[in-house]
């Protein structure tokens, strides 16, 4: 059993931001439009991963992110190995899903989880590092700034990382709809960001209900 409220609440909110992560990444490989212009549907879970980045950040510092970061992209590769062997199977003669069509929709997730393991790490180094700075300078003060400042340009790394990993190195997108592409999943991932922040203050209001902060 967990001793403290502080324990229950890290529990929580790691459940949380590693189910949102590892659900991005397998349903990543999977292309929608938005305004014409293609992105991944793996977009659609990362704003609770936003959240709990922010939260956890605010709560347990750089360390706590750190290690759930690390630990998550171990969670993800590990998912990597696991669809590499399933794929490696013939399907059973009965089975209502073919070898073609499980490769059709996870072997092509094998670019998308590398990519994103890379963007993954890289912007979540730069999200606690900007967090942080921004938090240094300004106190308890200004809690919008630097969850939002952090995540803006943390993000901007994140869409094209992992778009120029899974999709432009491998053939799949030409290099003026990568580009396209990445800055239309930043602009949404930017106005996702700035649409949170009203999350962002009530979520650390109950925390704060819930757990003394700093305690």
């Amino acid at each position: 059993m967990f001793q403290t409220k502080k324990e229950t609440l890290y529990l929580i909110l790691a459940g949380v931001f590693i189910t949102n992560a590892v659900t991005a990444e397998l349903i990543g490989g999977k292309l929608i439009d938005v305004f014409g212009v293609p992105m991944s549907v793996g977009i659609l879970p990362w704003p609770i991963v936003f959240l709990t980045t922010d939260l956890i950040n605010e709560y347990f510092g750089p360390k706590g992110v750190r290690k759930l970061s690390f630990l998550t992209a171990g969670l993800i590769a590990y998912c990597f190995l696991l669809l590499f062997l399933a794929l490696g199977i013939p399907a059973s003669g009965i089975s209502g899903v073919s070898d073609q069509a499980f490769f059709a929709v996870f072997g092509q997730s094998m670019w998308i989880i590398v990519g994103s393991i890379t963007a993954f790490l890289v912007s979540q180094m730069i999200d606690v590092t900007i967090f942080h700075f921004v938090k240094n300078k300004t106190g308890p003060r200004m809690l919008w700034l630097r969850t939002t400042g952090s995540t803006v340009i943390s993000q901007f790394f994140d869409s094209f990382i992992v778009l120029g990993i899974a999709f432009w190195l491998t053939g799949k997108m030409d290099t003026a709809t990568y580009i396209q592409s990445g800055l239309m999943g930043y602009s949404v991932k930017l106005v996702i960001a700035v649409a949170l922040t009203p999350v962002i203050y009530l979520a650390h209001s109950l925390i704060d209900k819930y757990i003394p902060h700093g305690n």
